[in-house]
This record gives C-alpha cells, sequence and structure tokens, in this order.
C-alpha cells in the first residue's frame, strides 16, 4: 500500500469540505508529475490530507475510495481524478515550517517541490509525521 500526499488550498477544497461531503473528488489536477502520481494510486492507499497558503500544514488522514478515472472538469480528456474518503484529522497539525525542520523529511516532495500538489510520501516520512502529529 503506497503513502501519499494531496495538498489543497483550505478556502477552495479544504479538510472540512471533505467532512461534509464524506467521499470527495481530487480533481482539476493540471501538472504532469501530480497527475502521474494520481494515476499511480489505488483503493487502500493512505493520503495525507495538506493545507496550503496561509496556515500550510498537513491537518488529516484520507484513503483512496476510487483509483485514477476521466476527470469530469477536463474537456480534452487526458487528466485524471480519484476520489478520497476522510479517515480522521490529525491530532495536531503538522505545519511545513516543522517538516522543513525535520531531518527525516528533508528529502520529501513537498520539501523539494513546494509547488507539486499530488505527491508519493516514503514510509520514514510517513511515520515521522504521524509522530509530530501525535497520531
Amino acid at each position: 500500500m503506497a503513502k501519499w500526499l494531496l495538498k489543497s488550498e483550505p478556502d477552495c477544497y479544504g479538510w472540512s469540505h471533505l467532512l461534509a461531503e464524506g467521499e470527495g473528488m481530487w480533481d482539476c489536477v493540471r501538472n504532469h508529475q501530480a497527475a502521474n502520481n494520481l494515476k499511480a494510486m489505488a483503493v487502500g492507499d493512505e493520503v495525507l490530507f495538506y493545507h496550503s497558503g496561509p496556515g500550510a500544514a498537513a491537518v488529516g488522514l484520507v484513503t483512496v475510495s476510487a483509483s485514477a478515472f476521466p476527470d469530469p472538469t477536463d474537456d480534452s480528456g487526458k487528466w485524471m481524478a480519484v476520489k478520497v474518503k476522510p479517515l480522521r484529522a490529525l491530532p495536531r497539525p503538522v505545519t511545513l515550517k516543522a517538516m522543513r525542520d525535520h531531518p527525516d523529511l528533508a528529502d520529501m516532495a513537498i520539501i523539494r517541490q513546494s509547488r507539486l500538489s499530488v505527491a508519493p510520501v516514503s514510509d520514514t516520512e510517513w511515520a515521522a509525521i504521524l509522530a509530530m502529529a501525535g497520531a
């Protein structure tokens, strides 16, 4: 089972939006590397839900509930989307600053490629973030 990070502006589609829906569609991804990461996701993969912008932090855990399918917001038919369901909020958000300061996270995609909205997370990175969150 792979692990991932999905990044979204909280005012556009935040943790509270996903909780209200119960299952959300991760669509409108128009970056080739992020799109390839979406295509690699499988049902049951675990995902960090990350709020970007002011207050940037990992705030919750979700699971992939539907693997890649054609993005209904894309008229060209070349982009994909996935569906995710919330698992639980992190006890403490893990800020981007805290991630940058943690030695086990130096190579994490969100640190190296800050604009990447869909990124893999290694088992070591996952464990470090959950420990920082008190989960």
